[in-house]
């Protein structure tokens, strides 16, 4: 019995036992199945991990390339800029001289300072012409041809051709040559060229043609004989504004003379005339001598006033390159902000400009500044040279009318050292006069009375 008891209570102890480490087995089993699902998330998460750190690397790769590209696409664009801004650059500039062309301005290409220099390069490429002409390369035959089997009938059918294709391009280039203007030169280098590419093109079949070579003289003569014409007619006008400067020196020199003899006699003059009443004074009561003293006085003055525009006259004279630089506008003629700066040696400068106002402009000058300089061809230049750009006539240099501020003149007279006062306001008297009066005259006309509806007392 005891036995059966031990018995039970052991397979109670070990069923206890069994229970017990059943659970501990479960719960280890499920630590495990815990560890290990920890493990796949810990797993997963070191894999995302992983993987982010693979697109933050791949990214960071693109981050770099695409600076790189943007780095290069700046490089890029600053070149293809650079280039962009030389091209419309160059652009702009051939679209000026288009519109040059187009208004028959032209750019020289040689640079003679003289037409006779014109003249003997005219002559060398002519005699380059002639020499091609002689050594039979101004035309040539590219094939040797034969009429009825014979060579020598060939050669002098060749010959023929020749002469007659020579003769058609010199007569059309003499003829186009001589028609050449100031504001035609291209027309007439593209008829050189087509009249070239006409003759050779009908001569495609006897295998004719002129080189380009003799073409390039033709174009050189042309060119030569346009720039000759425009530096004879600049020689004209330099040489029309030599005589007139010529014409204003003798005109100035002369008025110096006479002030100098006017002067001259006056002195003699007021000098004997104090001769005179000094001898009076010698001789006269004590009641004369208040007069005789007060006329004495006034002789005195004059004779130093006589003195004086003797020695102004002297100095003038002596002085080659003295004169006044004046500043003049004419609105009635010329419009606002027009202004003429020139030179004059006269003694008496308005003399001048009095002559300016004559009967080639409508109206009187107006004078804005009137400049003594003791080097007055100098002044003058230097304010055309500043003011270059505001010419009204940019071919015409001769011409001394300038667009321009009279601020700004002034400011560059008082630069260059001279001191004078402008007068800023063109008065313009005749111009604004003529103005009044036509609108002064502005009457109304017979269609204006017969339609106004008032009664003939309110009119």
């Amino acid at each position: 019995m005891l036995s059966v008891i031990i018995i039970i209570i052991l397979f109670i102890a070990i069923g206890y036992l069994y229970l017990q480490n059943k659970k501990e087995s479960e719960k280890f089993a499920s630590e495990i199945r815990n560890q290990q699902e920890q493990h796949k998330k810990d797993l997963e998460k070191y894999s995302e991990i992983i993987n982010l750190e693979e697109a933050i690397k791949n990214l960071q790769n693109e981050k770099s390339k695409t600076e790189q590209e943007i780095q290069n696409l700046r490089g890029d664009y600053k070149n293809k800029l650079q280039i962009f801004n030389n091209l419309n650059t160059e652009l702009h500039r051939v679209e000026e001289e288009y519109e040059l062309t187009i208004y028959g301005m032209y750019k020289p290409t040689y640079s003679f300072e003289t037409s006779e220099q014109y003249k003997k390069e005219i002559d060398s490429v002519r005699e380059k012409q002639k020499q091609m002409i002689l050594e039979k390369t101004a035309v040539y035959c590219s094939e040797s041809w034969t009429v009825g089997g014979s060579l020598k009938e060939g050669a002098k059918l060749t010959d023929k051709a020749i002469k007659l294709t020579l003769r058609a391009f010199n007569g059309e280039c003499d003829s186009i040559i001589a028609k050449v203007k100031w504001n035609n030169y291209n027309t007439m280098r593209e008829r050189i060229v087509k009249s070239f590419e006409t003759i050779n093109k009908l001569n495609l079949t006897s295998k004719v043609f002129i080189p380009e070579q003799y073409l390039n003289l033709k174009l050189d003569e042309l060119k030569l004989i346009h720039e000759y014409h425009e530096k004879a007619y600049a020689e004209k006008e330099e040489q029309r504004a030599i005589r007139e400067q010529m014409r204003e020196d003798e005109k100035a020199l002369k008025e110096i003379e006479k002030a100098q003899s006017d002067a001259e006699k006056e002195e003699a003059q007021y000098q004997k005339a104090l001769q005179k009443v000094h001898e009076q004074l010698s001789k006269a009561k004590e009641e004369e001598m208040g007069v005789l003293n007060a006329q004495i006085e006034e002789l005195n003055k004059k004779l130093a006033e006589a003195e004086a525009k003797k020695e102004r006259a002297l100095s003038m004279a002596q002085q080659t390159r003295s004169g006044h630089v004046y500043v003049i506008s004419n609105i009635g003629s010329f419009g606002e902000n027009v202004y003429k700066i020139g030179m004059t040696r006269r003694l008496e400068p308005l003399d001048r400009v009095r002559e300016l106002g004559d009967a080639s402009v409508p109206f009187l000058f107006d004078v804005h500044a009137m400049i003594y300089s003791k080097d007055a061809p100098k002044l003058e230049k230097d304010l055309h040279n500043v003011f270059n750009n505001n010419r009204v006539n940019m071919v015409n240099g001769r011409k001394e009318f300038f667009n321009v501020d009279l601020y700004a003149v002034e400011a560059e007279v008082k630069r260059f050292g001279e001191k004078i006062d402008f007068t800023m306001l063109a008065e313009a008297k005749e111009y604004r006069e003529s103005i009044a009066l036509k609108e002064a005259n502005k009457a109304p006309t017979a269609v204006d009375v017969a339609d106004d509806d008032r009664f003939p007392e309110e009119l």
